[in-house]
Formats: C-alpha cells, structure tokens, sequence
C-alpha cells in the first residue's frame, strides 16, 4: 500500500509538470502570434540598465521642457548663461553687450540733419536720411530762432521752428533771439546765412524778427537789410505826396490872391459850366444802374492780410 501510494504521488508530480510546461509553450507561441512588428520585447523582472536609462532621460527631458516653456525670453536667457558659465566658467561680464555704438532717433537725426534740402541731398536715401528728411519737413520755415550769443566774432546760428513755437508766437510776435522774449518794436530782417554743412559750404536767405536790441547784435559789425510791408510803403509814399500837395496849394494860393480881380469872370464862367454838368449829370443818374466796380475776392483779402502779418 505504501509502495503503490508513493507510486501514485510521484505519478501526479510528473503530470503537474508536465501540463505546466505545455502552458508556458502555449503562453510564449500565443505571445510570438499576437506580438505586433514595433512592440519591445518584454523583459524579465530586473530591468535592463540601458532601458532605466532611457526611461530617466524622456522623463527629465519632459520636466525640462514644461519648465522652459513656462519661463519668459528673458528668464531662459538668463538661465541658457548661467549653464554655460556653470560649465565652461567665465563672467557674466563677458555677456554684457557694449553700449558704445547706440544711437537714438536725435542721434541719428542730428548726425543727417539739413538746415535746407536739395534734389542732390535727396539722391541714395537710406533710412538714416529719410528719417532726418521727415524731421526736416514737419518744421515751420517762415521766421528762423537765432543765436546771437556770438555776434561779437560776427557768428550767428540759426534754426527752423518748431509746431509749439509757432502756437506760442516765439520767431513772429515774440523776439526771434532764444534768449529773448519781448514783443515790442519788433523788426523783421533779412540774412545771407551762410554755413558748412557736411564738409559744403552752403548760403540760405532767412528771415527773422527781432527786437531792438537784439536788432543792434544782429547789425553789430555791418547792416542788414530791413523787410517792411507794402502798406508802410504806401504810407509813405502818400505822406510824401501830401506835403508837396500842400506846398502846391500854398504856391496856387498866393498866385491867385495876386490875379484875383483877373480871375473873377473866368469863375462866373466856370460855375455857369459847372451848373449846367451837374443837371446833366443829374438827368444822366436816370438813364441807368451805376458803372460796376471791381470788388476783391475773398483769397485777395486773406492774401494781403497775411503779407502785412508775416512781415
């Protein structure tokens, strides 16, 4: 019993390994079957050093780029020096860019800047000039602001107005001098500027207004001339004209107290004449509308205002 129970045991031993033998063949032929073309072979229960390896690198290279992509530009490039003086080593002065070579727009504008523009200057514009020349075409060039701290060495500057300048009257109804702001007995005069102007030696005839002192600088050394209005003009030449008006009256005068008893019938005549002109002239008032006269439009009016204002 003993023997044939023994028997029995090891009997079912052998068929336990046996089934568990057929089912690790089946296991591994189902796997060969369903295993697709870019799947990785399985491993045991160790993971192999060169896939723990790759698995760490994708897992920092994915924290590294979540923590770049929150950072802004400035924060990434402070960090990209830092690493690279961490590892190559340096200062961060070496980083540091020079400042030597900045321009700002004044800079660039000064350095092109024209007190006029000719066809010449126009030629090979590059954006440096194109941005000077638009600087240059927002100027007011009616009336120059001067400079008349050196007119002792008979040297003057002289520059264009600007917008505000010209709202608060600074050039026109306010002394031309920088220095200056009085606004009686102004005068308006006209310069033969003459300069250099990027190594070319230039004239420009401007005009400005100036008061009397300022006036006895700009005239310091020889005199320039003085613009005055047309209607100045005009007064004067009338005045002129009266007084030898007068003076021919004065002369007729005495000329008919001596041929007074002369000229009495030659008067009678006269006003016989004269009153038969005027019942004509009367009648003829009659017969149709008056001659027209030419009116001046509306642009004349503002023309010759504005000529007796800018002067």
């Amino acid at each position: 019993m003993h023997g044939h129970g023994g028997y029995d045991s090891d009997f079912s031993d052998d068929e336990h390994c046996g089934e568990s033998s057929k089912r690790k063949k089946r296991t591994a032929e189902d796997d060969l079957l369903l295993k697709k073309p870019f799947q990785k072979e399985k491993h045991g229960k160790v993971v192999h050093k060169q896939v723990a390896a790759e698995l760490l690198d994708r897992e920092e290279a994915r924290n590294r780029r979540f923590h770049l992509i929150a950072m802004d530009a400035y924060q990434r490039h402070t960090k990209f020096v830092n690493d690279y003086i961490l590892y190559y080593g340096g200062k961060k002065e070496d980083f540091r860019r020079s400042r030597e070579n900045d321009k700002t727009d004044m800079d660039v504008i000064r350095e092109n800047h024209r007190f006029l523009w000719n066809e010449e200057d126009e030629m090979d514009m590059n954006w440096e000039k194109r941005l000077a020349k638009k600087y240059y075409d927002k100027l007011f060039k009616e009336y120059c602001i001067a400079d008349l701290s050196r007119y002792k060495e008979n040297k003057f500057g002289f520059r264009w107005r600007v917008e505000r300048e010209v709202i608060s009257g600074k050039g026109q109804f306010c002394c031309g001098n920088k220095c200056c702001d009085k606004k009686e007995g102004l005068k308006s005069w006209e310069v033969n500027f003459g300069y250099i102007e990027h190594g070319e030696k230039r004239n420009a005839l401007v005009k400005l207004r100036l008061c009397q002192e300022c006036s006895f600088k700009l005239n310091f050394h020889h005199r320039r001339k003085e613009v005055k209005s047309k209607k100045r003009k005009d007064k004067t030449k009338k005045d002129c004209g009266e007084s030898s008006h007068k003076k021919s009256r004065l002369s007729s005068v005495e000329e008919k107290d001596k041929a007074h008893s002369s000229s009495v019938k030659s008067e009678n005549s006269i006003n016989r004449n004269s009153d038969e002109e005027e019942s004509t002239s009367e009648s003829d008032l009659w017969k149709g509308p008056l001659p027209e006269t030419d009116e001046k439009s509306q642009e004349e009016e503002f023309d010759e205002y504005f000529q007796d204002l800018f002067l």
